[in-house]
């Protein structure tokens, strides 16, 4: 059974930086675009970065274009999600999710499996 595990998540100050790790076990993931997700106390999930497993090209939400980065490990089955200079709006629970659609994708429709999340809290 396909398993995602994300962890990485806490407390941390704005301008500071976190890295978070989804872990990928029982499927081969090796042809999966693989995507970050995000939901915020009383809001939507929303996207937030997509790694292509041809190639490797990315695409970000524009709230974190240029702070956040997406990559992957293929050899530990890992995928991070990099965020620096993190703004208190950016606290959320934070998902990773897979996807089988051809082309990257931000609709969280085309994602399946996902994770449990990661509390993410950025302090003011």
């Amino acid at each position: 059974q396909a398993q995602l595990a994300e962890s990485g998540g806490r407390l941390v100050q704005a301008g500071g930086s976190l890295r978070l790790t989804c872990a990928l076990s029982g499927r081969a993931f090796d042809t999966y675009n693989m995507g970050w997700f995000r939901r915020a106390p009383g809001q939507e999930r929303v996207f937030v970065a997509a790694h292509s497993y041809t190639g490797g090209a990315t695409y970000y939400a524009d709230t974190v274009e240029g702070r956040f980065t997406i990559s992957r490990d293929y050899a530990r089955n890992l995928v991070y999600l990099q965020m620096n200079s993190l703004k208190p709006e950016d606290t959320a629970v934070y998902y990773c999710a897979g996807s089988r659609r051809a082309g990257l994708t931000a609709v969280s429709s085309d994602y399946d499996p996902w994770g449990q999340g990661t509390q993410v809290t950025v302090s003011s």
